[in-house]
C-alpha cells in the first residue's frame, strides 16, 4: 500500500498543498484529486492508494482548505479555483491526467480543461456545482431566504473540540458522515483540523472560510451567480474536447442531480453514470463502487451512452 506525502506549490501567500500517492518521476500517468467544499486532500486516501498501482496520484487542498493558503473573503469564485489549479498544472508540469472530482472540485476540474485543454485525457466528476448560464435569472437579486440562512449558518459552526477523538465521535454521529468510511472520516479528522497545542483541534478551513466558499456556490445553485470583475466562467464549458463523465448518486439531494443535468446539456458529449445506494459523498462511502466506476470510464472513456 502507497502512504501519501506532502509537497506544495507557489509561494506562502499562493501555497496550494498537495498530498501525493507514488512517486512524481515515476513514469505512470497523474491523477488529480479534486474534493468537495470543507475537506482535505487525504479524503480520498482509500480511492488513492488503489489508483497509485497505475497512477502517480495528486490530491489538492483547494485554497482555504487544510495546508493551503486563506484567501480573502472575496476570492472564492470559481475561477479563482480554477486558476490555482492550473497554476498546480504548469508547475509540477502534468499531462495526459485523468481528473476526478467531487462537488465544487470537480467544478474545479471542468473550469481548468477549458483554460488547459491539452493537459487533460479525461474528466470524471462527481455532482459538480454547475449553473447554465443560457437560464440565469435576472428576475431577482441575490440568494433566497433558505440559502442565505445556509450561509450564514455555517458561521455558527463548533470549530473547535478538545481532542481529535472528540471531533471524530461528533462527526461520525452526524448524518452527512455517518456513512463514511472509518479510514476517511479520520483522514478529515487528522488533515481538516490543526492541532493547538494542548490537544485540542481546530477546523483549518474556519467556518468563516466556509461561509466564504458556499456564498458562490449557493448562487450558482439558484441560477444568479454573475462572478466577478472578471465574468461568469460558466460558458467554458461548451468548449471542453476531452472525454467528460458526470455522475450522480442515488440518495444525494435533488440539487445536485439537478446541476449534474446542467452539465451534461452544457459539455459537450458528456457522458453519464449513477451510483446505487449512496449519498454526495462517494468516494468517502463507497469507494469501491467509485474505482468500479473509474475502471470503465478508462476501459471506454469516448464520449456516449452509460457506461
Amino acid at each position: 500500500m502507497t502512504n501519501p506525502h506532502r509537497i506544495s506549490v507557489g509561494p506562502e501567500d499562493e501555497r496550494i498543498a498537495l498530498a501525493l500517492w507514488g512517486e512524481a518521476n515515476s513514469g505512470k500517468p497523474p491523477a488529480l484529486l479534486l474534493h468537495g467544499t470543507g475537506f482535505v486532500a487525504e479524503v480520498w486516501d482509500d480511492v488513492a492508494r488503489e489508483l497509485a498501482s497505475r497512477y502517480t496520484v495528486y490530491a489538492l487542498d483547494r485554497r482555504g482548505h487544510g495546508d493551503s493558503h486563506k484567501a480573502a473573503a472575496d476570492r472564492y469564485h470559481f475561477q479563482d479555483f480554477a486558476e490555482d489549479l492550473c497554476r498546480v498544472i504548469e508547475t509540477l508540469d502534468l499531462s495526459d491526467i485523468h481528473g476526478i472530482g467531487h462537488s465544487a472540485g470537480a467544478t474545479d476540474l471542468l473550469l481548468a480543461a477549458k483554460l488547459l485543454p491539452g493537459r487533460f485525457s479525461r474528466l470524471f466528476v462527481m455532482e459538480p456545482t454547475i449553473m447554465d448560464p443560457r437560464a440565469a435569472r435576472t428576475d431577482v437579486t441575490g440568494l433566497s431566504k433558505f440559502a442565505t440562512g445556509a450561509v450564514q449558518g455555517v458561521l455558527r459552526r463548533q470549530a473547535e473540540f478538545d481532542s481529535a477523538d472528540v471531533a471524530f465521535a461528533r462527526y461520525r454521529a452526524a448524518p452527512a458522515f455517518a456513512e463514511w468510511t472509518e479510514p476517511s472520516l479520520w483522514a478529515y479528522i487528522h488533515h481538516g483540523f490543526a492541532p493547538l497545542g494542548d490537544g485540542r483541534v481546530r477546523l483549518r478551513c474556519t467556518p468563516e472560510i466556509e461561509s466564504a466558499l458556499l456564498q458562490p456556490i449557493f448562487e450558482a445553485m439558484e441560477q444568479v451567480y454573475t462572478g466577478d470583475i472578471r465574468g461568469n466562467p460558466f460558458p467554458w464549458l461548451s468548449e471542453i474536447k476531452c472525454p467528460v463523465r458526470i455522475a450522480t448518486a442515488e440518495k444525494s439531494w435533488p440539487i445536485y442531480k439537478e446541476m449534474a443535468s446542467r452539465a451534461v446539456a452544457l459539455i459537450p458529449g458528456a457522458s453519464q453514470w449513477s451510483f446505487d445506494g449512496v449519498g454526495h459523498c462517494v468516494g468517502q462511502e463507497a469507494p469501491h463502487q467509485l474505482l468500479k466506476a473509474l475502471s470503465a470510464f478508462e476501459a471506454r472513456p469516448d464520449r456516449g451512452a452509460y457506461p
